[in-house]
């Protein structure tokens, strides 16, 4: 098989390395790639539509797999499909469950699918008026696509005020915050799952725990994600079944009476509280850097998940019991100001865990940075803290001007 994979982070790299292994896939294209890509098959630039479509035309490219949500929001599978070429993931309608975070509400507001209270803006005056007698903290959304930097907790009016002029009149993230989602604030701790589609079916792996924030203790700005645990530490059986009942049974029944069939990946961002467990968001694509653990755990053989779901079978998910650590290194400023262009060095010393490269490419013989988010750190291990110490121990070579990472990764 040919496959082209859509991205350049340390996502594809994971899905890349899994596919690595499998003797039936005889080139691997990926649009743009990284470092890590550029070693496992080709890399090649470009990014608009047509011009993935005429690639894999081209090449005679079997499977498309897309990494990143702004392509399918943009209608690549429709593009694709056309053409008679398979893509793993949804058509534009169905991706504007990410797409637009008020489209996503509405859906779950009408399948009463377990979600925080929430209201949708249009007019900057209206959403002003909203939040001046509003119980504090709250969370104001960008509707569009803000590469996961959109969401702001505000824990007065001043700052709701001057989140809603960012969005609104700012454009702080262009076309993405002219309609706001303003939802109340859910106490308790984060949890992905991420689930295969088979056009009928929704197949969940194991949960991951993201880590948001910029900074030890969560502290600091919001980045699209600074390291992953897996399975999580803190979901339990209890909560697995109350998001079984109140969050997939029911998005499985709003998918079809809407007539949203896929084959692709579905991502739950969920938020657990003393009430429960709540649907915060629905990515349509893999997360990052969630998968990264998934890969690292995962007994199946990807393709044959893949194609399995392509075909509209069945699958029977299958990960090892053991713990799975990933650090994300990340650029100086991240995930505001960055600077790029500089030399990565010692990945040769890493010894016990998986190097995957994101924002980092080949320079003539060198790997210099090319993103907010470097490189990830993989291990695994029969307990959290053997993961980590894994990770930890082989970050400590690895370096470039003014890296950082986060030192509480799988402390929880």
């Amino acid at each position: 098989m040919r496959i082209l994979i859509i991205g350049e982070g340390g996502r594809e790299s994971a899905l890349a390395a899994k596919l690595q292994k499998d003797v039936r896939v005889t080139k691997m294209f990926f649009a743009n790639g990284n470092a890590s890509t550029d070693a496992i098959g080709q890399n090649v630039h470009m990014s608009e539509i047509k011009e993935l479509r005429d690639f894999a035309i081209k090449e005679k490219v079997d499977l498309t797999i897309v990494g990143p949500e702004a392509p399918l929001v943009a209608g690549l599978k429709d593009e694709f499909k056309k053409h008679d070429l398979k893509v793993f993931g949804p058509n534009q309608k169905v991706a504007s469950l990410e797409g637009s975070k008020a489209f996503s509400k509405k859906f779950m507001q009408t399948y009463d699918i377990k979600t925080a209270k929430a209201v949708v803006f249009d007019s900057y005056n209206e959403a002003k008026d909203y939040v001046q007698n509003h119980e504090y903290p709250l969370v104001i959304k960008a509707s569009g696509l803000a590469g996961g930097k959109g969401v702001v907790i505000c824990d007065t009016v001043e700052e709701a005020e001057a989140t809603i002029h960012d969005f609104m009149i700012r454009r702080l993230y262009g076309d993405a915050g002219i309609r706001l989602v303003i939802e109340e604030f859910l106490q308790g701790f984060e949890a992905s799952i991420i689930a295969f589609s088979n056009g009928e079916k929704l197949f969940p792996c194991i949960p991951v725990k993201d880590y948001k924030k910029a900074g030890n203790g969560d502290k600091g700005p919001n980045t699209g994600g600074m390291g992953s645990v897996a399975p999580s530490p803190e979901f339990t059986a209890e909560h697995s079944a109350d998001f079984e009942k109140n969050i997939l049974a029911p998005t499985i029944t709003g998918l079809k009476a809407e007539g949203f069939s896929f084959k692709g990946i579905i991502f739950f961002g969920l938020m657990v509280t003393k009430n429960g467990t709540y649907l915060l968001e629905y990515n349509m694509r893999f997360g990052d850097p969630e998968t990264q653990v998934l890969m690292a755990l995962m007994e199946n053989n990807l393709l044959d998940v893949i194609t399995d779901c392509m075909n509209g079978k069945d699958i029977d998910l299958k990960f090892k019991d053991e713990k799975a650590v990933c650090l994300v290194m990340c650029s100086g400023g991240y995930p505001r100001n960055i600077e790029l262009g500089f030399e990565i060095v010692g990945e040769d010393k890493v010894k016990h865990s998986q190097l995957l490269y994101a924002g980092a490419i080949k320079k003539g013989d060198k790997v210099v940075s090319n993103g907010g988010r470097v490189l990830n750190i993989i291990a695994t291990g029969a307990t959290y803290d053997e993961a980590r110490k894994k990770v930890y121990e082989d970050a400590l070579p690895v370096q470039f001007d003014y890296s950082f990472y986060r030192e509480d990764i799988g402390k929880f």
